[in-house]
């Protein structure tokens, strides 16, 4: 079981990493058309985890509560959604396309700026699969060693294209092919961090796995509303975007009730 988890949570990682070393691959940065595709397939896949993945496991394992089965569930997906408004607040970071920084100013450069953007949102894909790995090792019923696992794949498949989505642009701002690898590299490691730590809270709290399910549904459904969605939307054909985060839901939705 501790097996399982290790590369679980390790998988989500590599994919981001797979996917930043794009720039030794790709002469020029992405173009708009594939940029707004890749991030609706990856706000389609974690629409998709939010649901199946965590908000449904909250609320059957909130089941003995008969009509207040919903509420683990609900409290935590809005104590996830404050969590990260209150980081968007706190950490100065500069999102795809935008030519305003968000948060606090500062004296950061672009680039660290942009790389603290992606890492905003890598920290509750972390502790996503932190905790439903949590809930495997906890021995909780509704979550087998197969469905933690589709959720990692589905982190991971999505993972490699926003690693792309982070070091191309890096290489585009001047950046040297191996620092602007590094950037997308180091905007994943949150992900196994967030995972560990949320695995060991979940193991001293074990009652508390629905509202970290939720919690984690929560800080991701954020995300894609307040990032990925708009940055999909922008500029002339913004329906690519739209098919691709159907794309993305479906795949993440076969994911988990095909392995789940």
């Amino acid at each position: 079981m501790i097996q399982d988890a290790f590369w679980g949570i390790l998988i989500p990682f590599l994919g981001t990493s797979l996917g930043a070393g794009c720039v030794f691959f790709l002469k020029n940065s992405l173009r708009d058309g594939i940029q707004r595709a890749l991030t609706g397939f990856a706000a389609g896949v974690m629409v998709a985890a939010s649901v199946w993945s965590l908000l449904i496991p909250a609320m059957e394992q909130a089941a003995d509560l008969g009509r207040l089965a919903f509420f683990p569930a609900a409290a935590g997906f809005w104590l996830g959604i404050l969590f990260l408004l209150l980081l968007d607040h706190l950490i100065p970071h500069l999102h795809q396309n935008s030519l305003q920084a968000e948060g606090p100013k500062s004296q950061l450069q672009r680039t660290t700026m942009m790389v603290l953007a992606v890492t905003l949102h890598n920290i509750p894909e972390g502790m996503a699969v932190g905790v439903v790995y949590a809930g495997y090792l906890a021995g909780t019923a509704q979550i087998t060693a197969a469905g933690a696992l589709a959720l990692s794949l589905g982190i991971a498949i999505q993972n490699f294209p926003e690693g792309a989505i982070i070091s191309m642009p890096l290489r585009a701002e001047g950046m040297k092919k191996g620092r602007a690898f590094w950037g997308g590299v180091l905007s994943g490691i949150v992900e196994p961090i967030g995972a560990v730590l949320t695995i060991l809270a979940a193991g001293i709290v074990v009652p508390a796995l629905p509202y970290l399910l939720s919690f984690a549904a929560g800080a991701m459904l954020y995300v894609v509303v307040e990032e990925l969605i708009p940055e999909m939307s922008q500029g002339q054909h913004s329906n690519v975007g739209t098919v691709f985060f159907a794309v993305g839901f479906s795949v993440m939705m076969v994911l988990d009730v095909a392995l789940g």
